[in-house]
């Protein structure tokens, strides 16, 4: 089982409050000058997905993480990135958690401040300053 994974130069761990930089491209349609003229314009954009990483898993090239994050209304929303995907720009570490699991699939369960509550390890964030 994976327990961390290795973007660039970011190293993350289950647990871990991560942001997820990804590239969005997004279609248009415009109006143009003429009368009934409809031009298509491509956007892209990057957004960011912050969340708890809830597990990691595969080998390799087949590496993924899935990442929850509490959305409006309190309803939870995950996603599964793959880790060398071409549109995950960078992966920022926002808080590091000491967890005891390999897979968080507990936290589903929970509402609020239950499922945002892990131990935070500060003698980790320490320790990886130095």
């Amino acid at each position: 089982m994976a327990n961390q994974a290795i973007l660039g130069q970011t190293t993350f761990h289950v647990g871990d409050t991560v942001g997820v930089h990804y590239k969005l491209i997004e279609k248009e349609k415009v109006a143009g000058k003429a009368k009934r003229e409809v031009k298509e314009e491509l956007r892209e954009r990057i957004q960011v997905f912050e969340g708890i990483v809830l597990a990691i898993r595969g080998e390799g090239a087949n590496k993924s993480f899935t990442v929850r994050k509490i959305g409006a209304a309190a309803i939870g929303v995950e996603r599964i990135f793959p880790l060398n995907s071409p549109w995950i720009k960078k992966i920022t570490v926002k808080k590091k958690s000491q967890v005891r699991r390999a897979k968080l699939y507990y936290l589903r369960g929970k509402t609020g401040k239950e499922a945002g509550n892990l131990k935070r390890s500060e003698k980790k964030i320490n320790e990886e300053k130095k």
